[in-house]
């Protein structure tokens, strides 16, 4: 199984064994022919890892304290810029566009906290679907029933591959609709999805102003945590738990648990049984402002128009190299008036407050990531009809929390070599830090 931060940070600590000695395994694996790294990653940083590798071990054998992810290896989404190179997004359309001048923000905070960047990952084009699948770079297949050929959930599909097969301890992901969530939940891991503002954006290339959010993808909720210190720029200290024993935990019942299928209704009534038996007092919620969001979002929603005024100009001149699964969605936003997307923001707004309104007496919400499991990438590749029906079901429970601009960690609860399943643990709009300390104690509770 793989390590968490604490738990190879502590081997580095004991001399048990050495940054530049798990990079170099990392590296192996990404560049193994039987493996998934080349459908993992969009481009790998072999010298630039191992010298910063290099550098993290001879500061500790010299007694310097290094940061507090020095010597982690760590992946990030190819749609954040990095200096001197094109910033491609997981397309081919902007394969000619001018390279970066500067690392996005959140790469230079990770860098200065003595992370190991390892490489770029794959992603759905432009981020905009919640199933991964990438016609440019081929799709990386899900660590679970490789057999099948399961998508690994999208957009930041390349980021929990990388950490579910040890390519990489961590990995930096965006989350407009889930999609830190989704792939976490797919494939078995943790991931974080923070309060938008939280985290800055700029350097990432974007798909809705509105709704983009930048979180990671690791082993535990105190990962999650410290590198979410890290990028938000906050000052870094271990992550309490707290306990599940008095939490009063919301489990809302409008859409979320429509349409599961059976082995994730399973797993995640067997996740509410066994915190209450913690001592948590779980409580059934309506929760129909769900409702309005669907009735808001009728028009377009945000992602769409806000695709579309960063892409139109690409659409125009070269939309034949677009993955059309894509460009249809992003050509929808055309058609959004002003007037329209004025009164969607009105929406959100009142919206956002009679959510806060209901949640309000609740330690957190509880609810499945996703409510299927990840489904064969030939059946979605094959068919339209089949691949914007699963995408849509994928994002539902995910792009809800994005909407009202909650905090939400998914958590994996399935048993061992059963497909995996995630249970959203939604907080509140910059709720960050208690969101994850509830998460971390609703983690601790489940593995008891």
């Amino acid at each position: 199984m793989s390590k968490t931060i604490s738990e190879i940070q502590a081997d580095f600590a004991s001399g048990a064994t050495t940054s530049l000695t798990e990079t170099e395994r990392a590296l192996a694996l990404i560049d193994a022919m039987d493996g998934e790294g080349a459908r993992t990653f969009t481009r790998v940083y072999h010298d630039r890892a191992r010298g910063a590798a290099k550098a993290s071990d001879e500061a500790r054998a010299l007694g310097v304290a290094g940061g507090p992810l020095s010597g982690v290896t760590i992946s990030i989404k190819d749609l954040f810029d990095v200096a001197g190179e094109v910033t491609l997004a997981g397309s081919r359309v902007r394969d000619r566009s001018a390279p970066a001048t500067k690392d996005a923000p959140i790469v230079a905070r990770l860098r200065a906290a003595g992370a190991v960047i390892i490489g770029r990952t794959n992603m759905t084009e432009f981020a905009f679907s919640g199933l991964g699948i990438n016609p440019h770079y081929d799709t990386p297949r899900n660590p679970w029933d490789r057999a099948k050929e399961r998508i690994p959930g999208g957009s930041s599909s390349g980021a929990a591959v990388s950490v579910a097969d040890g390519m990489a301890v961590a990995a930096i992901g965006t989350d407009t609709g889930g999609s830190v969530r989704i792939p976490s939940a797919l494939c078995g891991l943790t991931g974080f999805k923070p309060t938008a503002r939280q985290v800055p954006t700029a350097g990432a290339f974007p798909l809705s102003t509105t709704l983009d959010s930048i979180g990671p993808l690791a082993n535990s909720v105190a990962c999650c945590a410290l590198i979410h210190q890290v990028m938000s720029g906050a000052p870094t200290r271990p992550l309490v738990a707290r306990a599940v024993s008095g939490m009063t935990l919301g489990v809302p019942q409008t859409i979320f648990q429509d349409d599961m299928e059976e082995h994730v209704s399973a797993a995640f009534q067997s996740a509410l049984s066994r915190l209450s038996a913690a001592g948590a007092r779980l409580v059934d919620i309506p929760f129909d402002v769900t409702m309005d969001i669907v009735a808001a979002n009728a028009t377009g929603g945000f992602a769409a128009p806000e695709a579309f005024a960063t892409l139109r100009d690409l659409l125009e001149r070269d939309e034949e190299r677009f993955d059309p699964r894509v460009s249809v969605r992003v050509k929808r936003g055309a058609g959004m008036s002003a007037a329209d997307y004025i009164k969607l923001l009105e929406d959100r707004t009142a919206i956002r407050a009679k959510a806060d309104a209901a949640s309000r007496d609740f330690d957190a919400l509880l609810l499945p990531t996703t409510p299927i499991i990840a489904p064969p990438i030939a059946e979605l590749s094959a068919s339209d009809e089949a691949y914007h029906a699963a995408n849509m079901l994928m994002l539902r429970n995910s792009s809800f929390g994005n909407f009202l601009d909650r905090c939400a960690t998914s958590l994996p609860i399935h048993g061992a070599g059963e497909a995996p399943v995630g249970l959203m643990v939604m907080g509140e709009t910059l709720g960050d830090q208690k969101a994850l300390e509830v998460a971390a104690g609703i983690e601790a509770a489940l593995k008891a």
